[in-house]
């Protein structure tokens, strides 16, 4: 049984995600699927005339095709992305910095776990450096980011926990289709947009289903 947030077909821990095809089954965020949305929610509200910053974790599987996506969706955008990959908590200050001195307007932090281990000082690097950021969890806004788009994870994991009963009782796992998130939040930080200086479209407010006043 599975929880994870990329396409576990690709990763090849199933078959296809309707018939997984062994002793497994669970449910996927696709968080990675979702870059250009979060993309372009945070082009709206970053400088125009300035390039985004991404940061991408330098041993996560999922990196190279994180930053594929960016630079695509940002290309269709007309904006450009500097990324950045770090190693460990310890680089984040100096990627952080580098981009700055690159004239970044914003930045936007690649659908990975490691980030969220390393929220607290992720946070406080956007706010010193009166960055707009992007996260891919609410839990990183309700820290004190800027916005975030993502799946709903707690109905995620209810959904897992169904899933886990069904197969105690004994049906098999490899009978029990993928079930793909179809829940998604996007959260605004307003105290931390007005910190930056934003003001934040009626349209953009309009789409949020988390806000933080």
């Amino acid at each position: 049984m599975f929880v994870t947030g990329v396409d576990p077909v690709e990763v090849g821990l199933v078959a296809s995600l309707k018939r997984p095809g062994a002793n497994v089954t669970g449910v996927t965020f696709l968080s990675n699927k979702l870059v250009a949305k979060r993309l372009e929610l945070l082009a709206d509200v970053a400088p125009k005339d300035a390039p985004i910053g991404m940061l991408a974790a330098q041993r996560n599987p999922n990196t190279d095709t994180d930053v594929r996506d960016a630079h695509a969706a940002a290309k269709a955008l007309g904006r450009t992305i500097q990324v950045i990959k770090v190693a460990s908590e310890g680089d984040i200050e100096d990627a952080v910095a580098s981009l700055v001195q690159q004239r970044v307007g914003a930045l936007f932090v690649a659908p990975q776990a490691d980030f969220r281990m390393w929220r607290q000082q992720l946070v406080l690097l956007a706010a010193r450096h009166v960055l707009p950021t992007s996260f891919s969890s609410s839990d990183l806004v309700m820290s004190g980011g800027l916005m975030s788009y993502g799946p709903d994870q707690i109905e995620s994991y209810r959904q897992a926990g169904v899933y886990t009963g069904r197969i105690l009782k004994g049906e098999a796992p490899a009978s029990l289709p993928v079930m793909q998130s179809t829940k998604f939040e996007f959260a605004i930080n307003l105290k931390t947009a007005r910190a930056l200086g934003l003001t934040i479209p009626p349209s953009m407010l309009a789409l949020a289903t988390n806000v933080v006043e």
